[in-house]
This record gives structure tokens, C-alpha cells and sequence, in this order.
């Protein structure tokens, strides 16, 4: 190993270290710390009222950011959703740029390298990175759990009539109890009974309480990562305009701002669940977004943040953990979605491989660096 790579390698677990419970002796393996990854699709920086939007307000994306810390120079990983996901689970910033992406046997993702040390890992929502009968389904690159869409297409679809489910029980990693379609009877025939991303967010809360940390299984940590469909890119359906019915704007611009707010809603109820349960101060959570708002259906881009320049790729990432990470930072590092694995690697106290190129910026969440 290279000095330099050993030597960042050290300086990464000795920064992982205080995400362990307080007063634990660094001969045994320190309690670890829940990770949740939430990735929105389409969304700027710039959408949020704490980057500078001020038509409407994010309050709940607010707080994460009052309560943690905000970069203002993290890019996504590439204009498309799946080549983005790819850098996000990979960490190497070399995926091809366009849609389709499939992982292969030598890529190895976040979700392996956490489930290999110990994390019972889960992925909600958009994949897109392999199907059923592929080496890059989500089953096979290292989640316990899936309940989701294996393409683009059917992850779009607001009133999908199905859900793709994988699971198998905690005490027996061979035993699959499900894989396949499940009904969503509420959305057949045409009806429009369940809106999909709100039954996405709930089942990634289910999963949040049933799997907290606690002495009967071992306080076993969780990596959750939600891969949200919306605002997105495109005419995405909303149940609703509200709270935005009767502002001057064009209607893809109403409905774009519910979106997001219905958005800002999920992290609400998410943290309202991580504080009722105890996990605030042992769970860490990433929010960003995979790509950047493109003009498309009528919809503007800059409507909600005319300053931001045309050419960028930065999105939002906000992290959280009360009492490890300082609140009230904002960070100007640059930083992009290929340093969340070795980031994320560092919490878990895992060793991140070789051939990455993304860089850990981990130091910075521990107040160490903002720059």
C-alpha cells in the first residue's frame, strides 16, 4: 500500500472513532453509527431556502442543516440518474455518463463493504444499476432488503401497481423469503389509491424502527439508502399543488414546489421517528440529490434559483448526527457524490478499496476541515 493511502487510511479510523458510544475502550469494536442515505432526483441546490431559495420555505431540510452541516461545492456524479447512482454506491467518478449503467462482478459497492463488516443494509426506491437476472441487481451488490423499481421507467410511475420486494430473514443470510413483484392492490385497475413516493418514504421508516440498533440483535447498525423519484425531471405526477394552488407561477412551477415540499415533509416525519425512538445521536443522515433540474415540460430550471450558474452539477448534501457532527456548519469543500463510499466507509470503520477515486470528507463533518 502507498504511504499516502496507508496513511489516510489511519487518519480515517482514528476520525471513526469518536462516532463510537462515549466512554467505550478502543480495544473492542466501538458501537457504530446507523447510516441513512436520502437521495432526491432532479433537485438543485439551489430549490432549498437553506442555500438561499425565498419564494417558499424547506423548513425540515432547514433544521437538518441547522443541526449539521451544509456544503455549498458538492457536485452529483453525472447528468443521469443511474451513471450518478454509480459514483454515489462506487466511488469512482468513472461511470459511463448515460443511462443504462450496469454494475458488474469486480464493482463493489458501499452496501457490500457495510454488510461484509456487520450492517444490515437495505435500498428503497430507484436502483437502476442491474436487473433481476443481472450481477447488478441490488440483491447481489450487497442489500439485505429491497423494495423498489429496477428501471427508470418503472420507478416514474407515481401510481405503480407494484412494488419489487427482496427479503430474507436476519438469522439466515442464505434463506430468501421473498423476491419478486408485489401487488400494490390500492393503484390496480387505474386506481390512484397510493401515491408511490409516499409509500416509499413510509416503508423506509418501517424499516428505520424495526431495525434500530438494540441488545437483541447485538445493536446491530443499519445502512438505509432512499432513492426518492421526485421533484425529478419531467412531467412527475403530484397528487397536489398545495400549498402553492394560488401563487402566480406557471403550473409545472406549483407543482415542481410541491413536490419538494412534500419532500421536506418525508425529512420531517423522518426525524420526528429518530428522535421518538432514541436513534437521533446514533443515526447519521445524508441528504442530496442524484442530478441537477433540467428544463424539460415547461418547467424551469432557475425559476426557484435564478443564481445559480447554467453549466453547474451541484446538488445539496446536508449530514446530520447530533452530538458528533457540530451543528451549524457550512462547508465551501469540494466534494462530489464518488467521496460518499470512502465517507460512509469511515463511519462504518471499514476499509475502503483501493481503486476508488473519491476522496473521504469525513474530517470535514467532525469540524476538522471546511475548506
Amino acid at each position: 500500500m502507498k504511504p499516502i493511502r496507508l496513511l489516510s487510511c489511519l487518519l480515517l479510523a482514528v476520525a471513526a472513532f469518536q462516532f463510537s458510544a462515549p466512554g467505550q475502550s478502543m480495544r473492542a469494536m466501538p458501537r457504530r453509527s446507523n447510516i441513512i442515505l436520502i437521495v432526491a432526483d432532479g433537485l438543485a441546490a439551489g430549490d432549498l431556502s437553506c442555500y438561499g431559495q425565498k419564494q417558499f420555505q424547506t423548513p425540515n431540510l432547514d433544521k437538518l442543516a441547522a443541526d449539521g452541516i451544509r456544503f455549498t461545492h458538492y457536485s452529483a456524479g453525472a447528468l443521469e440518474s443511474s451513471a450518478a447512482c454509480a459514483d454515489l454506491m462506487l466511488g469512482t467518478g468513472n461511470a459511463p455518463t448515460n443511462q443504462g449503467v450496469t454494475l458488474g462482478p469486480a464493482d463493489v459497492t458501499i452496501a457490500q463493504l457495510l454488510k461484509n463488516s456487520g450492517y444490515w443494509t437495505c435500498l428503497i426506491g430507484e436502483w437502476n444499476l442491474g436487473g433481476q437476472f443481472s450481477i447488478g441487481s441490488p440483491w447481489l451488490k450487497g442489500f439485505d432488503e429491497f423494495a423498489g423499481y429496477l428501471t427508470p421507467g418503472d420507478a416514474a410511475n407515481a401510481y405503480s401497481d407494484f412494488i419489487w420486494r427482496y427479503e430474507h430473514e436476519p438469522t439466515n443470510d442464505a434463506e430468501v423469503s421473498f423476491n419478486g413483484p408485489e401487488v400494490v392492490y390500492d393503484n390496480t385497475g387505474g386506481n390512484k389509491g397510493k401515491y408511490i413516493p409516499d409509500w416509499l418514504m413510509t416503508l423506509a421508516m418501517n424499516f428505520a424502527k424495526k431495525h434500530q440498533p438494540f441488545y437483541l440483535n447485538h445493536y446491530q447498525p443499519f445502512f438505509l439508502v432512499l432513492r426518492c423519484s421526485i421533484p425529478g425531471n419531467g412531467n412527475r405526477v403530484v397528487p397536489t399543488d398545495a400549498p402553492f394552488s394560488e401563487e402566480p407561477w406557471p403550473q409545472a412551477e406549483r407543482n415542481r414546489a410541491a413536490l419538494i415540499s412534500r419532500l421536506d415533509g418525508y425529512i420531517g416525519e423522518l426525524l420526528q421517528q429518530l428522535d421518538k425512538t432514541g436513534q437521533a445521536s446514533n443515526t447519521v443522515v445524508f441528504f442530496t440529490s442524484d442530478t441537477v433540474p433540467r428544463k424539460i415540460d415547461g418547467a424551469d430550471p432557475k425559476f426557484f434559483h435564478e443564481n445559480s450558474p447554467a453549466d453547474t452539477l451541484h446538488v445539496p448534501m446536508i449530514v446530520r448526527c447530533p452530538g458528533k457532527i457540530p451543528a451549524g456548519q457550512v462547508s465551501s469543500l469540494e466534494c462530489s457524490a464518488r467521496d460518499f463510499l470512502p465517507t460512509a466507509a469511515g463511519i462504518g470503520l471499514v476499509q475502503p478499496p483501493g481503486n476508488i477515486d473519491g476522496v473521504s470528507f469525513l474530517p470535514a463533518l467532525l469540524g476538522q476541515s471546511s475548506k
